[in-house]
């Protein structure tokens, strides 16, 4: 079963996700240098069928990661800069009344895409956020009590300041519950800043390596994973210890839960192992969990609440005995 709950076909004969995964990595690898953790989680949403949240500060290169994700596949790709004058339907489309037909005719949005990048999405205001709700969860869009189906490999891979800095709305919880995987750049080392200042400016020149096919298949590759059934006690374990946490107003989602199975068997799958590891479960819990947190007190910087959410996390994890 897919993260959206539905059972996944067979993958493609001959496609293999690991192979997949090494190609992108390989391909993002040549325009982001200095962070392959990010680049792998990063693969690893894709694969799993999620949807990214890239969380830092201005000019760290979130942008240009989504842009390289976007440019080692041949899919298309659509970009919106979220300002803070946006309207719902910038997002979705909206329907125009043709006078020659004389009916009204729907004009789709740029989340009509495989790819949408969204640069910025907490600098429009919730109104324009929430139109990308049921999009992200249901891979469809209503517009005027119509329904449109948006393409099966439909991913929004966003990115964001700290939701305290001027001009930003905070994302409800609602919309980051939807994204599978939250991931911080941080700054780059010394020595891969001193590359990115000398190699020569080739951004624009991506190269796909993988198709809208190929990926598609990886995914159902990566659905196919086994979860045994004390793996999955392990998970949610961990899931519902968030929810009984002093520390925590709000715990994670049954949604969180299954996000979790997804990027755990993804991560198995690109080790080119069928089976998911307890191991994997923990390893991806900061990423997958703690956007979706809430916790008590009052915290000085958004950065600074992501910590204590992050340590609470790691907390769960090691107090969780492992099968």
């Amino acid at each position: 079963m897919d993260p959206h709950g539905t059972d996944a076909p067979a993958p493609m004969a001959g496609v293999d996700a690991a192979g997949v995964a090494r190609r992108v990595a390989e391909a993002v690898g040549r325009t982001v240098s200095g962070n392959q953790a990010a680049i792998e989680a990063s693969i690893t949403t894709l694969l799993a069928g999620g949807h990214l949240l890239l969380e830092d500060v201005p000019g760290v290169g979130k942008t240009t990661l989504a842009k390289a994700l976007a440019g080692a596949m041949s899919a298309d790709v659509k970009r919106v800069q979220f300002t803070s004058d946006m309207l719902p339907t910038d997002v979705t489309g909206l329907s125009i009344y043709d006078r020659d037909a004389h009916e009204f005719a729907f004009h789709p949005g740029p989340v009509f895409t495989h790819m949408l990048i969204g640069d910025e999405i907490n600098r429009a205001t919730p109104k324009t956020q929430s139109a990308l709700l049921e999009a992200m969860g249901e891979h469809s869009v209503t517009v005027d009590g119509r329904t449109h189906t948006l393409p099966e490999l439909f991913t929004v891979v966003a990115t964001q300041n700290p939701h305290d800095m001027e001009g930003t709305f905070p994302l409800p919880e609602a919309q980051r519950d939807r994204f599978m995987t939250r991931i911080s750049l941080g700054y780059p080392d010394a020595q891969s800043e001193a590359a990115m200042i000398t190699r020569p400016d080739d951004r624009a020149a991506h190269t796909a390596v993988a198709s809208v096919d190929e990926m598609i298949a990886a995914r159902r590759q990566v659905a196919q994973t086994r979860l045994a059934p004390e793996v999955a006690e392990y998970l949610v374990a961990l899931v519902t210890a968030t929810r009984a946490h002093d520390g925590l107003t709000l715990g994670a989602s049954p949604r969180a839960g299954l996000h979790l199975a997804a990027m755990a068997k993804a991560r198995a799958a690109t080790q080119g192992r069928d089976y998911v590891s307890p191991d994997d479960i923990a390893r991806l819990a900061d990423t997958v969990l703690t956007h979706r947190l809430v916790p008590r007190g009052h915290h000085a910087t958004a950065t600074a609440a992501h910590r204590a959410g992050a340590a609470i996390v790691a907390d769960i994890v090691a107090r969780t005995p492992a099968p």
